[in-house]
């Protein structure tokens, strides 16, 4: 028998109950991967097309129409290498949140480490982030664009005219 009492303070994260309901996490994690790609006619494609469709409109209006700089990268990467992992990011945070609203009866009936209702909303964008990190990719290469020791040093210049 488990007792299951209120914590005080600040509560740790748990990872080793994490752990131990690996397989839990997997089974939710693989049912929302299925679940997002049923309810799309276009399955998997829209992985695809949803970043690539918004790359196009942020081009046309940022990089033709508003003139944006790009420091010398091509706009359309350039917006896809900002879109990607902010799109994982928001929609992780969407769903995660959402999952915890649509599992509110799992939650109340069954005693698992809580955590894996939201990482496994997060885990299950991880695809339609790799997907999408491949398009990146298929981009980098087309463009002939590389990354140099420059994407992974922060530079930060501040001109001032008076």
């Amino acid at each position: 028998i488990r007792v299951i009492e209120p914590s005080h303070g600040w509560v740790a994260l748990k990872l080793g109950e994490l752990w131990e309901y690996r397989e839990l996490l997997y089974f939710l994690t693989w049912r929302e991967v299925k679940v997002r790609y049923k309810q799309t006619a276009l399955g998997a494609a829209w992985a695809i097309i949803q970043p690539l469709f918004t790359m196009l409109v942020f081009s046309l209006f940022f990089g033709k129409l508003a003139k944006v700089p790009s420091d010398r990268i091509p706009y359309p990467l350039f917006c896809l290498a900002g879109l990607i992992p902010w799109t994982f990011f928001a929609n992780g945070l969407t769903q995660s949140s959402n999952s915890l609203v649509a599992s509110s009866n799992l939650i109340s009936k069954v005693y698992f480490p809580r955590l894996t209702i939201p990482l496994s909303a997060v885990l299950s964008g991880a695809v339609d982030f790799t997907i999408s990190f491949v398009l990146l990719l298929g981009m980098m290469a087309f463009y002939r664009q590389m990354p140099s020791g420059r994407a992974y040093s922060f530079h930060f210049s501040f001109s001032w005219h008076s």
